[in-house]
């Protein structure tokens, strides 16, 4: 009996962990950008807040409007640029922001399945160590959206 009660115990208080890493991961500014007829590629773009008082990491992304969606960083190595998929994960420390963005940090989703259009609508799965599966919808746009202040929105 004191070994059910303990599981039990300690079940629930990894569900409330569970809820309450995911309750501290904010997205904003979510896109992705618009591709031309036959585009191999597509990069995908957020801010992510972690609210929180642990560490998380984005460990893979998937979406349905491509074959896989890997999560890639850009970087100048002496004078050129290099792009490289990111195996490990993405670190989203405690009470930080981390800018998913043309030249560092993105989604790079791989070989979508059909032109993504100006103004559609694309949700992208984001799968965290610690707050589990947040599908995220993106728009898509040829360039930056401008950032709304308080723009923040909850998942």
């Amino acid at each position: 009996m004191p070994f059910r009660f303990l599981s039990s115990s300690l079940l629930v208080l990894g569900l409330i962990a569970g809820a309450q890493a995911a309750d501290s991961l904010t997205f904003s500014n979510a896109w992705v950008r618009a591709t031309p007829p036959n585009a191999k590629v597509a990069g995908g773009f957020v801010e992510i807040r972690n609210a929180g008082k642990s560490v998380d990491r984005l460990v893979s992304a998937s979406s349905d409007v491509a074959d896989r969606v890997e999560i890639h960083e850009m970087k100048m190595a002496g004078e050129v640029m290099q792009m490289r998929h990111l195996t490990e994960g993405l670190v989203i420390s405690a009470g930080q922001s981390v800018q998913l963005k043309p030249g560092s940090y993105h989604l790079m989703l791989m070989a979508p399945k059909k032109p993504i259009a100006e103004g559609q609508k694309v949700t992208i799965t984001l799968v965290f160590e610690k707050a589990g599966k947040r599908a995220v919808e993106f728009t898509a746009a040829k360039q930056p959206p401008m950032a709304a202040p308080d723009s923040a929105h909850k998942h």
